[in-house]
């Protein structure tokens, strides 16, 4: 043997050793652009690792949910890091399908994270998921067609008001409608939206006995509200969109207001990606002077199941990924204006977000002011904004959410949907043992 066929040799026994101790995670994520943003950055994270690679799964909101839920729930092992919600992490941590994030690292800095935020994601004094965004929602709108329209939108606006500039700023044939909002069945898709707004009219899914309250006027008054609107000034096909449908169509000059999340805020409001950033205004989500107002609270966060082999190599991500450093990363290469959102106090504390970002103070407050222990106007044996933190509620959410998207798309009446709701969400209460 040469010398020279003995180094080759040598060389690719190494490679191939460097090789087979590589770590591939497998990441579940959200479609949404702050995450696709992660993944355009992730040779940061590659360069501090070299040993560990990554493989991601990005998927449409509702079909995320649906997948990762399988998975973790039959113990399929197909991630390593979820993409999950407020709603999954303390059902799922109480469960045992999650792990306890306990070595995030000495700069990570757990205590900056928003209580608001970080309470949501904890069980027992341990966090099981690290906020990647939180966001509540709030008013997005066009500061322009208000103006032409002889219209001021006040800081803390009532949904009368919004109803009457919706439809004084629609103009069909050019194709500006008043105000988009979701239509896309799912629990996390247009349940998020209604329910946020049914908790300021005054309404509730359940009673403190677990009944169902679709029957009860103030359900009726939401959905009629939400209907007519829309009809009167929403775009066509409405009950097909969801966050990312109504991203595009206000960031293209289609919307005069949008309600949803708060992180949309630096979408809209960015030059690069919207054709209206220097005409958008910001206001908390409206009330019915009931106080209560229709913003709800929710993270998307990163989490380590139970059943992965590669625990420590997940967690290296998962602490990069929602670090102070990442968000500094961001700012560097997108402008602060980009850093995500809603999750520690030292982002809202940093004079250069302020600057950047005209809705931060707005985030802040919508964010703190909503409480996920008392949702409703009336008492409520549950905790969530949004959602009811109860296993069941995926499923009976996503049919009640059916239900109402054809209410919208004129399919059924107002009256059948909610008759509808009633009795499927009392049929699967029943069977779960809440009613008794």
């Amino acid at each position: 043997m040469t010398l020279r066929t003995f180094l080759l040799g040598a060389c690719s026994a190494l490679a191939f050793a460097g090789m087979a101790s590589a770590e591939t995670l497998t990441i579940a994520t959200v479609n949404n652009g702050d995450m696709i943003r992660m993944q355009k950055l992730t040779d940061d994270f590659k360069a501090k690792n070299p040993g560990i690679d990554l493989e991601w799964v990005t998927l449409e909101e509702n079909v995320l949910r649906q997948k990762v839920t399988t998975d973790i729930a039959t113990k399929g092992g197909q991630y390593d890091v979820l993409t999950i919600g407020t709603y999954e992490v303390p059902i799922w941590a109480k469960q045992g399908w999650l792990l306890p994030l306990d070595n995030l690292g000495a700069n990570y800095d757990v205590d900056d994270l928003l209580p608001a935020i970080r309470s949501g994601l904890t069980l027992d004094g341990k966090l099981y998921a690290a906020p990647f965004y939180g966001e509540s929602s709030m008013v997005m709108y066009r500061k322009d067609l208000f103006d032409a329209a002889g219209l001021k939108m006040p800081d803390a606006p009532t949904w009368d008001f919004i109803a009457d500039a919706a439809r004084k700023v629609t103009n069909k044939d050019k194709e500006i409608y008043g105000i988009c909002l979701r239509g896309k069945a799912g629990w996390g898709e247009n349940m998020a939206f209604l329910t946020a707004m049914s908790n300021s009219f005054g309404a509730r899914w359940f009673d403190e006995k677990w009944k169902p309250q679709f029957d009860q006027p103030e359900w009726k008054d939401t959905l009629d509200f939400y209907v007519k609107l829309m009809k009167d000034a929403g775009p066509p096909g409405a009950s097909s969109n969801g966050f990312n449908e109504n991203l595009a169509l206000f960031q293209t000059g289609k919307c005069g207001m949008w309600i949803d999340a708060t992180v949309a805020a630096s979408f809209v409001a960015d030059p690069k990606q919207s054709q209206v950033a220097d005409k958008v205004g910001f206001a908390l989500a409206p009330d019915k002077g009931l106080g209560k107002r229709g913003n709800w609270l929710w993270a998307w966060s990163l989490a380590v199941p139970a059943g992965t082999q590669k625990a420590e190599a997940a967690e290296k991500f998962v602490a990069w990924a929602t670090s102070k450093e990442y968000s500094n990363l961001v700012a560097e290469k997108e402008g602060w204006l980009n850093a995500p959102p809603g999750t520690r106090k030292s982002l809202y504390a940093n004079a250069d977000y302020q600057k950047a970002a005209s809705f931060a103070k707005m985030t802040l407050d919508s964010i703190n002011s909503a409480d996920p222990t008392k949702p409703t106007v009336k008492p409520v044996p549950y905790v969530g904004v949004q959602f009811v933190a109860i296993p069941e509620f995926q499923g009976i959410g996503t049919a009640v959410g059916q239900q109402f998207s054809a209410a919208l798309a004129g399919q059924i009446s107002v009256d059948q949907a909610l008759k509808s709701a009633q009795q499927l969400a009392t049929r699967e209460m029943t069977k779960a043992g809440y009613i008794k």
